[in-house]
């Protein structure tokens, strides 16, 4: 760090804790439902459109020269009013995966404890509280706390994959379900896609690199080639561990299981330990780096200028309270397979638009830009084909509340004007 600016190892480790945090610990019982024994290849083909996806993000970043991520890219090409409508559909997005993240720590640290149902839904409002008085006291402190919690808890992740690819028991893979064909790995990553979202918060922090445009395209590639590999070693892993059954009847706790059955009590607390670590710190990039988005969408007018306000340490401490504030209640209220499916469905639509804009742009290997912009279109359509029928009225209303914003957006922006 210096004068308050992320270097590589602070870039790396906010785009890693932003993924592992709403991946592996959260999402882990979700795709073994979807997927079963192919739930390792649904964690690859995911990585590969984010992999891609995070090289468009770099390439558009470096040629505006500017934060902001698919908001600033549209406003580049003109469409403005898709990019004020975008941006408002992809804060909705970040604040569920808040919630996801704030939802696994309550369940991970409550599982422990033990005290009673009330638990979890405190300690998730409790974490996204102190978080964000973290990032209120600015950059610095909120890129130090990722990288310390990144290389603990990656630590814990990659000794328990190897615990269990040790013991080398295939047939856990569909312990106590049924086998599935191997397209069920499309389905499985469209699912969870959200487990991925965490290195685009970069883009939006474009302006507190060192060197961006050396460091943003490092640091986001292999922040993605880093969490796959992560991914498919813990999903193996921890399933031959276990068994693929006991991982889908305790999602919500699903690694905390493994690590019991790995070394007792003391493999439940490590584990427990890495789970609150691993969520925080994607609390703390998510916060960050949103608010900087919103920040950034209230100054183009698409957003109250009250967004614009900053401390003594220049963070946006309105756009931090009302995504905190928003986080905390769907912590506390939410369900873990909706909030994830929601928010996968948002990123997967975020990820298409950059990707076709860099293919537009003809960034560097463009074509390759393309393909996943087409692949995230797909995998749309799969996913709310779907799980219409598990989750309809999640699906239903984030649809309606999608097309509403693109509709009202203007309308509302303007009595929004004098906020």
């Amino acid at each position: 760090m210096s004068n308050g600016k992320m270097n590589f190892n602070a870039t790396w480790s906010m785009a890693v804790g932003g993924m592992v945090g709403g991946g592996i610990f959260s999402v882990l019982g979700v795709i073994i439902e979807s997927a079963a024994q192919w739930a390792w290849l649904s964690f690859l083909v995911a990585g590969l459109i984010a992999l891609v996806s995070a090289h468009s993000y770099s390439q558009l970043a470096m040629k505006y020269n500017e934060g902001g991520g698919a908001f600033t890219f549209l406003r580049e090409i003109n469409h403005i009013g898709f990019a004020g409508s975008l941006s408002w559909i992809l804060i909705i997005g970040y604040v569920l995966t808040l919630s996801v993240y704030a939802f696994t720590f309550g369940h991970y640290v409550a599982h422990v404890i033990g005290v009673g149902s009330w638990l979890p839904r405190l300690l998730a409002f409790s974490i996204i509280a102190i978080l964000a008085a973290v990032n209120l006291r600015g950059v610095g402190n909120a890129s130090k706390v990722e990288i310390v919690t990144v290389y603990g808890k990656l630590f814990v992740l990659v000794g328990l994959a190897a615990f269990g690819i040790w013991k080398w028991s295939p047939e856990e893979l569909t312990a106590g379900i049924s086998a599935k064909p191997w397209y069920s790995s499309i389905i499985g990553a469209a699912t969870i896609f959200m487990a991925y979202e965490g290195f685009q918060l970069l883009s939006y922090d474009y302006e507190d690199l060192q060197n961006p445009n050396k460091t943003l395209p490092r640091a986001t590639i292999w922040a993605v080639i880093s969490v796959i590999i992560i991914y498919i070693l813990v999903t193996l892993g921890t399933t031959m561990l276990v068994g693929a059954d006991t991982l889908i009847e305790k999602k919500e706790i699903a690694l905390s299981v493994a690590g019991q059955k790995a070394l007792g009590t003391a493999g439940l607390i490590i584990v427990t330990i890495a789970a609150a670590f691993s969520t925080a710190s994607a609390i703390n990039a998510t916060l960050f780096s949103t608010a900087r988005l919103m920040e950034s969408v209230a100054e183009k007018k698409d957003l109250p200028h009250v967004f614009i306000k900053e401390n003594q340490e220049n963070i946006p401490v309105y756009a931090v309270l009302v995504i905190a504030g928003i986080g905390s209640l769907l912590a506390v209220i939410g369900s873990l397979g909706s909030l994830v499916d929601a928010a996968s469905i948002i990123f997967l639509f975020t990820f298409g638009v950059v990707n076709f804009i860099a293919f537009r742009q003809k960034v560097k290997y463009h074509w390759v830009s393309l393909i996943a912009s087409i692949g995230c279109g797909l995998a749309i359509v799969t996913d709310i084909t779907i799980n219409f029928e598990k989750i309809p009225y999640s699906i239903t209303g984030l649809i309606v509340i999608s097309a509403l914003i693109f509709i009202t957006r203007p309308y509302l922006l303007k009595r929004l004007s004098d906020v």
